[in-house]
């Protein structure tokens, strides 16, 4: 584990197994950052992402896949929106993950997951994952403990598989505590607009807090690596959640900005070539 500061952020990035106490990190945004300040900063990261996206697109070199998780009401939809709006919408694909449908249950617990995993060029944005599979159905125990356990190992053999294809992978818990959450999702059935939201479940999972919280500290002490590291994300704020994402987003793509120009700027020799072939042919004719 390592904390991370810059600016005045404050989060936790674990990139090698080991033990993981979720309550030994604050949900809340550290001090000394203002929420002014954080927006001014989020500013500045849309356009610089937007950059390096359009690089991405046109070098077709590499991918990223962000992957979400929290508990209900963390914010994953609203950080979608958040990181969606900074960027070009050609090249980003989203994919929320439910109960699996009859089809999915037909196969390995991968399959449904690997089917919507970025193509080179693209932005993939997974809202819940193939995380759940050692999550809810570990808590609510859906599956024998032998078989949940066991997908530790695959789901780490699956990672390197993405990475080694030049996946950018990156992985975020939406930390926020339990007294955040209830007035979320208070708040969601007095606003007439987000009663679609409200689910009995939410209120049944509060119940499981503890069981839940174990789970996501194992599932992050198992499946951290350099190249799939997970991000624990404080959550309390909404405008600081926005900003670590961007922040690590930015942070993670800008080492390859020398290498994406360099390509796009041999594929524009090449086209120019072929342009002036062309043009002192058609002038013969």
């Amino acid at each position: 584990m390592a904390g991370v500061k810059g600016m005045g952020m404050h989060f936790y990035r674990f990139d090698s197994p080991g033990r993981v106490k979720l309550e030994k990190i604050s949900p809340e945004p550290p001090d000394g950052l203002g929420k002014q300040e954080a927006k001014a900063r989020f500013e500045e990261l849309n356009e610089e992402l937007f950059a390096l996206q359009d690089l991405m697109w046109g070098a077709r070199t590499h991918s990223v896949l962000m992957v979400l998780q929290g508990r209900d009401a963390a914010g994953k939809d609203g950080a979608v929106k958040h990181v969606v709006g900074a960027l070009n919408p050609r090249g980003v694909r989203v994919t929320s993950f439910g109960v699996p449908n009859e089809v999915e249950r037909r196969h390995d617990f991968l399959w449904r997951v690997h089917l919507h995993a970025p193509g080179t060029g693209e932005i993939a944005i997974f809202n819940r994952s193939h995380y759940e599979d050692v999550l809810v159905v570990r808590v609510k125990k859906l599956a024998p403990r032998e078989i949940w356990k066991e997908r530790f190992s695959l789901i780490n053999a699956f990672e390197e598989t993405l990475v080694a294809g030049n996946c950018i992978l990156l992985k975020y818990f939406l930390h926020i505590d339990a007294e955040e959450q209830e007035k979320r999702l208070l708040a969601r059935e007095k606003d007439p607009n987000d009663a679609w939201k409200l689910n009995v479940e939410d209120w049944k999972e509060r119940a499981l807090w503890d069981e839940f919280t174990e789970a996501y500290e194992d599932v992050i002490g198992r499946c951290a690596s350099a190249d799939a590291p997970w991000i624990v994300v404080p959550a309390n704020a909404k405008w600081y959640r926005n900003l670590v994402i961007a922040e690590s987003v930015a942070e993670a793509m800008r080492p390859y900005r020398k290498k994406w120009r360099r390509t796009l700027d041999e594929q524009g020799k090449l086209v120019r070539k072929d342009l002036r072939a062309w043009r002192t042919g058609a002038s013969r004719r």
